[in-house]
């Protein structure tokens, strides 16, 4: 799959999450197989008022290509500003826009999702982000609309590859459906149907035979994971070994699972600071111990760390008690 003039050399990609896929979860997705990553969702108006805490989000690791940001904002000059300067700062292959984030705090100030309710603005705001990309490809990540009775993503989609995006993902969920339910891969189906630039489809991939089949029902050139890779960066080569035909491998064993945990973590800290790496820390343990029997003690010690050390101590803590 190309994307403008960039490379993608496989079909699994990583989501942007906020708080989730930061620079230590993108390199152990990485390692397991993902052939894109994103950096979490970035404010644009947070970039133009020069908040250090959003530049920190567009660092990328050490050879992490090919790679993307992600902004959201619905200011076409604030967008076209930010996106010169989230490049400039990370040095990453393509942006992308993100118009479909269902967070209320987010939609319900017309940015997100909420721009799907205007796509006169959105438009606009694609063509701004174009012009301060300098060149290098603008994508689009959207859902099927606000709500039931108005899923408008075919019309959305075709005014936005119009306006020159140079690929779009479809999460098969309205907004307000938030994360419940059953995506719609139909319109992911129908969505590539009509475009002539790459799609990618996105919703309900939680294992390897999930790839296959959403590949195969939309006819999509790649599949972005979301949910499913919390705490799980495996699912990578679980979707590669099952896309190749090949028998899904198991996940590693608990003490090699808590081993990259804490690299990721480690990872985190040297790029965002020790306490912030660790306070996120404390959700993304907690995720690497799902379904581990007998695991809810260390679940609770794990949401008390305040440092890397208190983290080395759970995962030895773990690794005695149940491995």
């Amino acid at each position: 799959m190309k994307i403008g003039n960039v490379t993608i050399p496989g079909p699994l990609i990583l989501a942007p999450m906020a708080g989730v896929t930061d620079v230590g979860f993108r390199a152990v997705c990485r390692e397991q197989g993902a052939d894109l990553t994103y950096t979490e969702m970035v404010s644009a108006k947070a970039l133009c008022y020069q908040d250090r805490k959003s530049a920190v989000l567009l660092e990328l690791d050490e050879g992490e290509h090919p790679a993307a940001v992600q902004l959201f904002g619905s200011d076409p000059a604030c967008i076209e500003q930010a996106a010169g300067k989230a490049l400039e700062l990370s040095g990453a292959d393509f942006l992308d826009l993100n118009m479909g984030c269902p967070v209320p705090k987010v939609a319900n100030s017309g940015d997100g999702s909420g721009l799907m309710r205007t796509p006169e603005l959105a438009v606009p705001v694609l063509e701004a982000a174009i012009r301060g990309a300098g060149g290098k490809p603008v994508t689009v990540k959207m859902r099927l609309g606000w709500d039931k009775g108005s899923i408008n993503c075919l019309e959305f989609a075709a005014m936005l590859e119009q306006a020159g995006a140079a690929a779009l993902t479809l999460h098969g969920r309205t907004r307000s459906q938030m994360y419940s339910g059953h995506a719609d891969w139909d319109y992911i189906r129908r969505l590539k149907e009509q475009s002539s630039v790459p799609v990618i489809a996105n919703g309900d991939v939680f294992c390897g035979h999930d790839a296959v089949r959403i590949l195969r029902v939309t006819g999509a050139d790649a599949v972005m994971l979301g949910r499913g890779v919390f705490g799980n960066p495996w699912l990578f080569a679980q979707c590669r070994a099952a896309l190749n035909g090949d028998a899904e491998p198991p996940l590693p064993p608990l003490a090699e699972r808590c081993d990259t945990a804490m690299r990721q973590f480690e990872l985190a800290a040297a790029h965002k600071g020790e306490k912030v790496a660790c306070l996120e820390a404390r959700r993304h343990y907690a995720w690497y111990l799902k379904g581990v029997p007998h695991a809810s003690y260390w679940k609770t010690q794990v949401c008390r760390v305040e440092t890397l050390d208190d983290l080395r101590k759970a995962t030895e803590g773990i690794k005695r008690d149940l491995c």
